[in-house]
Formats: C-alpha cells, structure tokens, sequence
C-alpha cells in the first residue's frame, strides 16, 4: 500500500511561478537591477531560489537579493498573491488522508520561505504531517537524497511512497530514490514529453486528480 503522498508546493499544491516571476523581478528592480525575461525564469524554475537566481540576474549580490527578497514576499503572501491554496486542493488532502495515507511537503524552498504555510493557524496545519525543506534536508532535487529524512523519520520503504510534482527535476530525484511519481500538469508550463526519460506513474491535469491517481497505483 502506498502509505505516504509527499507533495511539491511551487506550481504543484499552489501555482506561483508566474506570481513569483513578478515578485522576483519587483526585488531585483529594488536593486537597481534589470528585469529578467520570462523565459529564463521559467528554464530555472523549480530550481532553489538562489541557485536560480545566479541564472536569472547574473552577478547580482544574492545577499542583498535574499534580504529585499524576505520584505516583498512577505507583502504579497499578505496580500493574498501568493500561496492562495485552493479549497479543492485542501479538500484532495483530506481525501487522501481519508484513504488512509498520509500527506507530507517537500520543497527547495528554505524554512523562510515556507514560514508562513507551516504557521499553527494555517490551512494546512492538521492536515500535513510533515514538511520538508531546505532547512532541514541535507540535499535538494533533483538529487534523490533529497527524500532522506522523509523516508528515514517515517521508517518508509521507497515503495510506499509516491511524490506529486511539477518538473524534471522532481521526476530525477523521486525515480532516484525509488518512490513513485506523478506529474502534475496544471500550470501548463510542461509537456509530458518534458519528462522524457524519466519515470512517470501519472500525468495529472489538476492536482485534485492526484487522489484517483494514487489509488489506481495501488490497485
């Protein structure tokens, strides 16, 4: 039995590549720097913040990046732009943890930027069991070390596991560490053919779909 549903949170839980294209460019003009081109953003997506940001602004003072960065995304997440998680998103959560399994996050992004979706009082609090970050994993996708500390903390085989994500990169490191993986399709941003040569258990057009999807992986 497929007994834990770990799930990425960037265009996968909640759409936000678009929302963070233009978070991300507002700081670097903060900086008095140029914007980037969608597409760049876009060919680093999925990748950590500021490893990607190498990529998206070449030679910019990813310290000072980092510290006008923690101001802006704290307006928007207040502002409701971004990290809106869908109500039929959070109710997939609970019917997955009404088959039986458990729901876990894990993500590139580092325990700041995830702050506020772990806070007691957010939608999420109860329904996930765990949450993994840069922060506390010592590797990242698409390195398949990256489920380490979840299958270790859990006492899970990789078989009982399945990932839930958007990109290559989470598709290499969930084949890597031996747990299932299904793709979700929903930003539009991917063709299946992206995935190409990876493993992929599912393609799914919404993440709602996830919870047919994983019940027919362990039929």
């Amino acid at each position: 039995m497929i007994r834990t549903v770990a799930i990425d949170v960037d265009d996968t839980l909640c759409l936000t590549e678009a929302v963070c294209f233009e978070l991300e460019n507002e700081v670097l003009a903060r900086l008095g720097r140029r914007p980037m081109s969608r597409e760049v953003h876009v060919a680093t997506w999925g990748q950590p913040l500021l490893e990607a940001m190498r990529e998206r602004s070449p030679g910019v003072d990813l310290e000072a990046f980092a510290a006008a960065y923690d101001g802006v995304l704290r307006r928007y997440v207040a502002a409701g732009l971004l990290d809106a998680i869908p109500e039929e998103n959070l109710a997939a959560i609970d019917r997955l943890a009404a088959a039986g399994r458990t729901v876990m996050l894990l993500t590139s992004r580092t325990g700041a930027e995830m702050a506020h979706l772990m806070a007691p009082d957010h939608a999420l609090a109860g329904r996930v069991h765990a949450v993994y970050h840069a922060g506390n994993t010592r590797f990242r996708k698409p390195d398949a070390r990256a489920f380490d500390e979840l299958l270790g903390a859990a006492g899970l085989q990789p078989r009982q596991c399945v990932y839930v994500g958007d990109s290559p990169g989470d598709a290499q490191a969930a084949n890597g560490a031996g747990l299932g993986f299904i793709a979700c399709m929903q930003s539009g941003l991917r063709r299946p053919a992206d995935f190409h040569p990876y493993r992929v258990d599912a393609f799914v057009d919404t993440f709602p779909d996830t919870v047919e999807a994983v019940s027919r992986l362990d039929t």
